[in-house]
C-alpha cells in the first residue's frame, strides 16, 4: 500500500479535504522504480483496473483492493497517460469510466478573484452545477462557496447520496469547492454535504441551482437553461429602444400564478407555465394591461409564503413547470405585446436547514449577530450586503432572470427593511452604522449596484421599488445620489384612498385631505399607483368588500369611482388579480379566482370598466406620457370636502389637449354642479362610471358639455355638470373641438 493509512482512514471516515492529492493518476516511485500511481474510489466496486486510452489492445492495469471500494495500483516506468477506470460491481454489473480525479479545475484563477473582490457579476455561469466538455469527455462541473468547511462532498443518485465517493476539491483560499464529474448529465438530482469546522456535517442544496426537486427533499437537478430557441428578438429590440424613457404606459395586473385560474379538468391543481402563457396572454389583452408582474417564482418550499421565503435564488419554482416551460412563458407573452415583470426578494430568506442558513457552519451569508441577520417582522435572515462574495450571488441572481428568461423587470420586494438598520426593532436591538446613524449603508451600495448593472447590461429592464418610507430619491440616478430605480410603489396614496373609501360616506368629508395629500409629494419620486395582493388578505377584506358602508351595488359604485379617480391620476398602475372584477373573497392562494362571479352584471361590469381604464390610459399621451412632469397636474376643485367632491385637469405641454376628472364620492347625485374649465368649446364626457354598460344607474351630461363664459373655480369658463352618487367623470377637451351633431 503507497498511501499512509492515515490519508486512507480519512477517505473511508469522509475527512479527506484533499481528495485530488490522492485519487486519480500520480508520478510515484517504489523501491526507487519510477512509475504512476492510480487510485479510484467507487461505489459497489469488487473488481477495478486502469485502461489505457491511447494504446488500444494493451492489457488492463488491474488495481488492488485496500478497502471497500478503494483500489490502489503502482504501474512501474509509466509517465502519466490517459485513461478510463474498468470496474465491476457486486451484482454483475461492468462499466468504464473517466475518473473525476484525472481533470483540472474548471474555474480559472481570474474568476475566483472576480468573485471574492464581488465583481464577478455571471457568477451564476460559474458556481453550480454546469454542463461541460473537457476535451472529449462530457461531464458536470460542480462548484460552491463554502470558506469555513472543513471538506464538501458533491452527492446525489449517481453515488447513491454516498458522501465518500466524490469529495470535492479546495481552489487556493477561494473559498470555492470544485468537482468535475464526468459521464453525467441533465436530470441528476444533488446537494452538497458540507462539513463544518467541527466535524457535522449538513446536507445543503445548490445555492445556484437552477431547477429543483419538490419539498421534502428539495434537491437541485443538473438543468441547462439554454435549450428554448426565443422568438421575442423584435420585443427586446423595442424595449431597448425604450431604456431611459418613463413616458411610455404602464398598466400592470399583479398575478400569483398559483391561484389566478385553476385546471379543473383533472383534478383542481395550479395551470403550467405553458397552460398559463396563451390564458394569461388572452386575458391581459383583452383587458388592456401593458404588463404583468409575476409574485415570486424563485424556488421557494413553503407555499403559503407566497414565494417570498426563497431558497433558489437562480430557478424557477418546479409547481409550473420547468425552466424551460418559464421561458416558454415569457416569450410568450412577448410576443403578444406583454411585458413580465418580476417580484425578486433580496432583502431576507428562510432558516430551511437545506438551503442558505449557516451553509457552512458559520453565518456565510447572513450577519452572525442577529441585531444585524434576523428579521424581527418573518422570522427569516438578513443578507450580509457588506460581504462582496454574498453581494456577488445577489447581484447575478439579479442578471441571470434578465439574462436566462429574458425578464422586462424586478420588483424588489421589502426595500425598506433593507434601508434601515433599525426597521421594525426597539432601542438596543440594532447597531448603528460607522456614523452612528440608523441607514444600512452596505445594503444602499447593494441597491445602487444592482440598479446600475440591470440598466447596463439590459437596457430598458426596469427595476421597481416596494418602498413604505420617505427615504429620499429612491427612484433617482445613481449619479444624482439616488437609489438607482426606475419606480417605486406608491405606498402612501393606496393607504390612503383605502382608508377614505372604507368610511361610510357620511363621514368622508371629515377626511376629505386623504384624496389631496398624495400632491405634495407626488413628483418626489417615479411613483406606481399600486392596489397589490397585500391589501386583500389578512382579514383586511378584498377591494370589493373594503369599500365602505351599504348595499353590494353602492359597494361596487365605491370601486368603480376609486379605479375611475387613479386611473387618471398621474402615476403608472398597479391592480392584483380579482379586484378587476370584484372578487368578494380575501386571495385564497390555495384557490382560484371567483370566475363564476362575472355571469352576474354589477362583477362584469365593473372588469369592463378596468378595460376601458386601460384603454383610456394607454390611449391617451396626456394621461400616460406626462406621470411625471408636474405641469401635467393641476386642482380644480380640492376643497369641497362639505359634497365630497374633487377635480382636477392634466393636460399636455402645448395645451391642445385637456382632461377634466371630477370625482362625487358620496351617493347623493349633484345636478349643476359648476366646475371651471380653462377653455371655451366642448368638453366631451368620454368615461363616466356610473354608466350602465359598467354597472351602474346611467346618469350623466349627455356625451359633453359646452362651457358657458360662467368664471369657476379660477377660471374664466365653466361647466354645469350632473354628477351621479359615488362616480368618477371624465372629460375632454381638444382644440379646434366642436359638440357633437
Amino acid at each position: 500500500m503507497i498511501i499512509p493509512p492515515h490519508e486512507l482512514a480519512a477517505f473511508l471516515e469522509n475527512r479527506q479535504a484533499n481528495p485530488h492529492g490522492w485519487l486519480g493518476m500520480h508520478p510515484a516511485e517504489v523501491d526507487e522504480v519510477e512509475g504512476v500511481v492510480v487510485r479510484a474510489y467507487v461505489r459497489g466496486a469488487v473488481q477495478c483496473a486502469a485502461i489505457e486510452l491511447d494504446a488500444p489492445g494493451a492489457p488492463a492495469h488491474p488495481l488492488t483492493e485496500l478497502a471497500p471500494g478503494f483500489f490502489e495500483g503502482f504501474l512501474p516506468r509509466k509517465t502519466v497517460f490517459r485513461y478510463q477506470v474498468r470496474y465491476e460491481t457486486s451484482w454483475g454489473e461492468i462499466h468504464q469510466v473517466y475518473n473525476a480525479y484525472s481533470f483540472l479545475p474548471t474555474l480559472s484563477e481570474q474568476d475566483l478573484y472576480l468573485f471574492n473582490e464581488g465583481n464577478e457579476h455571471r457568477i451564476y455561469e460559474k458556481l453550480g452545477a454546469h454542463l461541460r466538455r473537457l476535451g472529449d469527455v462530457p461531464g458536470v462541473a460542480f462548484a460552491v462557496w463554502a470558506p469555513s468547511a472543513s471538506r464538501v462532498s458533491v452527492v446525489g443518485n449517481f453515488n447513491g447520496w454516498d458522501a465518500r465517493y466524490h469529495p470535492m476539491r479546495p481552489l487556493g483560499a477561494s473559498g470555492v469547492w470544485e468537482l468535475f464529474v464526468p459521464g453525467l448529465g441533465e436530470g441528476e438530482l444533488y446537494k452538497f454535504a458540507v462539513w463544518d469546522q467541527h466535524g457535522n456535517m449538513r446536507m445543503k442544496t445548490d445555492p445556484y441551482g437552477t431547477y429543483f426537486e419538490a419539498p421534502p427533499n428539495n434537491a437541485a437537478i443538473v438543468c441547462a437553461t439554454t435549450h428554448h430557441v426565443w422568438g421575442d428578438a423584435e420585443w427586446i429590440a423595442q424595449r431597448a429602444a425604450r431604456a431611459g424613457r418613463v413616458d411610455v404606459p404602464m398598466s400592470v395586473y399583479e398575478v400569483h400564478l398559483g391561484s389566478w385560474r385553476r385546471q379543473t379538468e383533472d383534478g383542481e391543481r395550479p395551470m403550467t407555465y405553458r397552460e398559463l402563457a396563451p390564458a394569461l396572454a388572452d386575458y391581459v389583452t383583452e383587458l388592456g394591461f401593458t404588463h404583468i408582474e409575476v409574485m415570486p417564482v424563485a424556488e421557494y418550499p413553503y407555499t403559503g409564503s407566497w414565494g417570498y421565503q426563497v431558497t433558489g435564488y437562480f430557478a424557477p419554482t418546479h409547481r409550473h413547470g420547468t425552466p424551460e416551460d418559464f421561458q416558454f412563458f415569457v416569450d410568450h407573452l412577448h410576443q403578444r405585446g406583454i411585458g413580465v415583470i418580476l417580484d425578486w426578494v433580496p432583502a431576507h430568506f428562510p432558516r430551511d436547514s437545506f438551503a442558505l442558513a449557516q451553509f457552512d457552519g458559520t453565518h456565510l451569508y447572513e450577519h452572525q449577530d442577529p441585531r444585524l441577520g434576523a428579521h424581527m417582522d418573518w422570522g427569516t435572515l438578513i443578507f450580509n450586503y457588506g460581504r462582496h462574495e454574498v453581494r456577488c450571488f445577489l447581484v447575478a441572481s439579479a442578471l441571470s432572470w434578465l439574462e436566462r428568461f429574458h425578464i422586462d423587470g424586478l420588483r424588489v420586494d421589502a426595500v425598506a427593511s433593507m434601508l434601515y438598520l433599525d426597521y421594525s426593532r426597539k432601542a438596543g436591538e440594532w447597531i448603528p452604522n460607522r456614523y452612528g446613524g440608523r441607514e444600512n449603508i452596505d445594503a444602499i451600495e447593494f441597491l445602487r449596484q444592482v440598479n446600475d448593472l440591470v440598466h447596463h447590461y439590459y437596457p430598458g429592464v426596469v427595476t421597481i421599488a416596494e418602498e413604505s418610507t420617505a427615504f429620499p430619491r429612491v427612484s433617482r440616478p445613481t449619479k444624482d445620489g439616488g437609489l438607482g430605480f426606475d419606480y417605486k410603489w406608491n405606498m402612501g396614496l393606496m393607504h390612503d384612498t383605502l382608508s377614505y373609501f372604507q368610511q361610510d360616506a357620511i363621514y368622508r368629508k371629515w377626511s376629505h385631505s386623504k384624496l389631496t395629500f398624495g400632491m405634495v409629494y407626488q413628483y418626489s419620486e417615479n411613483f406606481i399607483t399600486v392596489y397589490s395582493h397585500d391589501e386583500v388578505v389578512h382579514l383586511k377584506s378584498s377591494m370589493l368588500g373594503k369599500m365602505g358602508a351599504g348595499s353590494d351595488a353602492e359597494k361596487a359604485a365605491n370601486l368603480r369611482a376609486l379605479y375611475g379617480f387613479i386611473w387618471t391620476y398621474p402615476g403608472k398602475k398597479l391592480l392584483f388579480m380579482g379586484g378587476e372584477f370584484g372578487q368578494w373573497r380575501e386571495w385564497n392562494h390555495d384557490a382560484s379566482l371567483d370566475w363564476h362571479l362575472l355571469e352576474q352584471k354589477p362583477h362584469r361590469g365593473l372588469q369592463t370598466l378596468v378595460r376601458d381604464l386601460n384603454r383610456l390610459y394607454t390611449g391617451e399621451p396626456v394621461l400616460s406620457a406626462h406621470d411625471f412632469d408636474p405641469r401635467n397636474f393641476s386642482w380644480v376643485n380640492a376643497d369641497d370636502g362639505d359634497n365630497s367632491v374633487l377635480s382636477f385637469q392634466r393636460a399636455d405641454p402645448d395645451g391642445k389637449r385637456v382632461f377634466l376628472v371630477i370625482g362625487n364620492f358620496t351617493p347623493v347625485t349633484r345636478t349643476a354642479y359648476r366646475v371651471g374649465v380653462p377653455h371655451a368649446g366642448f368638453w366631451t364626457e368620454v368615461m363616466n362610471t356610473n354608466a350602465e354598460v359598467y354597472g351602474g344607474a346611467g346618469f350623466g351630461n349627455y356625451g359633453g358639455q359646452a362651457a358657458e363664459a360662467v368664471p369657476c373655480n379660477g377660471r374664466e369658463h365653466s361647466l354645469s355638470l350632473t354628477l351621479p352618487g359615488l362616480s368618477t367623470l371624465v372629460l375632454r377637451w381638444d382644440e379646434g373641438g366642436v359638440a357633437p351633431a
